[in-house]
């Protein structure tokens, strides 16, 4: 087996590596990208005292970032002029629009000529990033792209360079604890899903899978822990530091199957992402038995070496979250499902999955049976 492994990002992590953030600026001339809330802007009060106002703010960003509005704040950074530092304060909607930013030169039309047409490289502009996550999930802090998405024409896309790799990763789980329930779960199914998706992938290697093993068990242990004791600082360091082995692990990979069904269902049913991609992770275990190799042994490992137990297992542990793994549940007619099945392993993401198209696509049409 041939492989390598690579990424190039700095992590801090502890509690409280917050106040570090002043230093990794070095008085440098930074964007801050935030979100609107209270929250962040105390955060962004903290920030303004120790290391002076930023030259340029964002701090409209929603979820799932669109190119409309994408286009509207790159207005605003053509304004006042591209910084020298990109900070992303927030979840991951935050830190992929940090890395639109950073490679936009302040003018959005550059972003949307390169993504549709894969031309215009050389027009892109390469801005640091340092990356504050503040939710146990995504993973932008470690990884290369940005998820973009365009409601009108109903299409997601992926901004992928190296330049976006963040020059640094900060991550502080008191600044994750508070979060809602409903957030603490889809962000937390999301870094699960990173972990499996990057077992069963063609681009799976022996760092990668250590990785994604280990994220995997901490999660599946942890989370439904989380859920009944949001403040537990102790529990929310450890799904810190599952989420941040999952975007290691997937930062080399990349994601598959179950991504390339979750996009069309986010953007037609507004199903949460990390909801969108996890509901069918026990399908796709029970669709992946047979293919050896690294793929079922850190399956086996992950559920204490009973493969054919483990899709059970992990509806049991969605269930206590309240996530059903019917995709009724989710706003899918049968037909829509079985059309988003047969088209998923055709999508980008899809083509990273190793298992067996034909066995794929009857235990999902098994998993819709209940919508006919």
């Amino acid at each position: 087996m041939v492989w390598q492994y690579h990424n190039p990002v700095r992590i801090s992590f502890a509690c409280g590596a917050f106040q570090q953030l002043n230093r990794a600026i070095n008085d440098r001339r930074f964007g801050l990208v935030t979100y609107p809330d209270p929250y962040f802007r105390d955060l962004t009060e903290s920030l303004t005292k120790n290391a002076g106002a930023p030259s340029v703010l964002i701090d409209d960003v929603g979820a799932n970032p669109d190119f409309q509005e994408l286009a509207q704040q790159c207005e605003k950074i053509g304004e006042a002029g591209q910084p020298d530092l990109w900070i992303a304060l927030g979840g991951g909607s935050v830190i992929d629009s940090a890395k639109v930013f950073a490679a936009s030169g302040g003018e959005f039309s550059n972003i949307r000529t390169f993504l549709e047409t894969g031309r215009g490289a050389e027009k892109l502009s390469q801005v640091p990033i340092i990356a504050v996550p503040t939710t146990a999930g995504t993973g932008s802090e470690v990884t290369c792209w940005a998820t973009l998405w365009e409601r009108r024409s109903g299409r997601k896309y992926s901004l992928a360079r190296a330049a976006l790799y963040p020059e640094q990763a900060i991550i502080d789980p008191e600044l994750m604890r508070g979060k809602s329930s409903e957030l603490t779960i889809s962000t937390g199914l999301d870094a699960l899903s990173h972990a499996l998706e990057s077992l069963w992938n063609v681009n799976a290697n022996p760092i990668s899978t250590n990785y994604a093993v280990s994220a995997a068990r901490e999660v599946l242990e942890t989370l439904p822990l989380l859920v009944a004791d949001l403040t537990n600082i102790e529990l929310r360091t450890r799904m810190a530091r599952a989420a941040l082995f999952a975007g290691l692990a997937f930062s080399n990979t990349r994601t598959a199957i179950a991504h390339s069904l979750s996009y069309p269902i986010t953007l037609r049913h507004n199903v949460p992402h990390g909801i969108a991609c996890s509901f069918s992770l026990p399908m796709i275990i029970e669709s992946v038995k047979g293919t050896g190799g690294l793929c079922e042994a850190s399956l086996r490992s992950i559920f204490d070496g009973d493969l054919d137990g483990a899709a059970s297992r992990l509806k049991e542990v969605l269930a206590e979250l309240g996530i059903s793994t019917d995709p009724t549940s989710h706003g899918l007619s049968s037909e829509e499902w079985g059309e988003i099945v047969a088209t998923a392993m055709d999508g980008e993401r899809g083509k990273n999955f190793i298992g067996d198209k034909t066995t794929f696509m009857a235990v999902a049409a098994d998993y819709g049976a209940a919508a006919s």
